[in-house]
């Protein structure tokens, strides 16, 4: 049976099929936006009507027939989810061929299995190497010297390892990954500094935390709520929020419990910016922006793609801040990846997230508001709130920019 054989005696197989489909989209990681106009494209195909109502934790559906005013619905809870963009782009395939009538509704379910189970294109050991990447990459541009450089890429494998426990075991371990990441980082980034005074632990601690911060949840939980999924939006900012401070409060007591053997306690620096003009910022945002990358199980037909997102939009952000200040060159670097991403969909017909969601990451404010909150534990609370404030400014410019790029470029309907 093809899709444009399906009748109302197949409404029951249909909807399970949505069902299905939602259910595997939504653990890959699209926004609610998208992964509800996605299945009201797919759907709508099928000959099905359908409301769907979607959160990080949860997604309702609503089906009818045509003419019909009663409803069936199916509402599941759901574990909140990564970005797999492997599977996302291959989920965003088959349902271009179901609705080219190209695939059958059975072929395009056990697809949904097979999609499932495959394994990720980058294995456990390059995972791993892409939280050193990134850290590595956020510690040059936050002007480590290579021994704070060196120091930082090993408490990120520390980091990695508790990020691969608490996968594993699950449960309340991996709800306290944040604490328990930042704790052991700081406490490590301390412990060296007692042997290494002249290094920063908290830049140290910073770098190696930084992957895992939730800066790009923050800013698509704001970006939601302007587009008028404010319930979807508010579950995503608040928590993000609640990682945020968990993550903070396992720093402060990582370097608090092993700074107390000090002599005296030196205050160290946090650093406010990203320095951009040394000879070797080039290949730190190459292991920036190549660790991202992996870091999304982004494919390798995808990846210069995505690289070329990320540089477009950080030299965007970059040039722009010369006459601008930080939250309007984030506004035309997030114009920039809008219109990119937009673009790039026209072209390739696979979904917008592959390349829009590494480009926005670079420019996201989460590690803002966690020197925000360090700054304000040193003392100074003034700085350290203006700081957290301006998370959510840059986040707000982000969705402003991406709202005027949809505007230049109006989007297609993908994941």
């Amino acid at each position: 049976m093809t899709v444009d054989a399906l009748n109302d005696e197949n409404f029951e197989d249909g909807c399970q099929f949505i069902i299905k489909l939602g259910i595997a989209a939504h653990g890959y990681g699209p926004s609610t936006s998208r992964l509800e106009t996605f299945l009201t494209r797919a759907a709508d195909a099928l000959g099905i009507s359908g409301v769907y109502f979607s959160t990080p934790s949860s997604i309702e559906f609503a089906f009818s027939k045509e003419g019909q005013v009663w409803q069936k619905t199916h509402v599941v809870r759901l574990p909140l989810c990564d970005f797999n963009m492997a599977r996302l782009s291959h989920t965003g395939e088959l349902v271009e061929k179901l609705t080219a009538g190209e695939m059958t509704l059975s072929d395009a379910s056990d697809r949904l299995d097979e999609i499932a189970a495959l394994p990720n294109p980058w294995g456990r050991l390059s995972y791993g190497l892409s939280f050193v990447a990134v850290t590595v990459g956020v510690a040059g541009l936050l002007h480590a010297n290579i021994m704070e450089i060196v120091a930082s890429g090993i408490l990120s494998l520390l980091v990695y390892v508790v990020f691969i426990a608490a996968d594993r075991v699950g449960g309340r371990f991996a709800e306290s990954l944040p604490f328990v990441s930042a704790f052991l980082a700081g406490a490590c980034a301390t412990a060296i500094n007692l042997f290494v005074p002249e290094l920063n632990p908290v830049l140290m601690t910073l770098s190696a935390i930084i992957i895992l911060i939730p800066g790009f949840q923050v800013s698509v939980a704001i970006i939601e709520i302007i587009d008028s999924h404010v319930e979807a939006g508010m579950v995503r900012l608040m928590s993000g929020i609640v990682y945020l401070v968990k993550q903070f409060a396992g720093c402060w007591l990582g370097l608090a419990s092993i700074g107390m053997f000090r002599a005296s306690q030196p205050e160290f620096t946090v650093p406010t910016q990203f320095f951009v003009d040394d000879i070797t910022v080039g290949f730190f945002v190459a292991l920036l922006f190549v660790g991202v990358g992996i870091a999304y199980q982004t494919l390798m037909k995808d990846m210069l793609w995505v690289l070329l997102g990320c540089c477009l939009t950080f030299t965007a952000v970059v040039g722009s801040s010369t006459y601008l200040g930080v939250e309007y060159s984030t506004l035309i670097g997030a114009i920039v990846a809008g219109v990119f991403a937009n673009t790039w969909v026209r072209l390739t017909n696979r979904p917008t997230s592959i390349v829009l969601v590494p480009s926005i990451t670079v420019m996201v404010s989460g590690s803002i508001g966690f020197r925000g909150l360090v700054v304000a534990a040193a003392g100074h609370s003034d700085e350290g709130m203006t700081m957290f404030i301006q998370m959510f400014s840059i986040a707000a410019s982000i969705a402003a920019g991406l709202l005027v790029s949809n505007t230049i470029l109006r989007p297609k309907i993908t994941l």
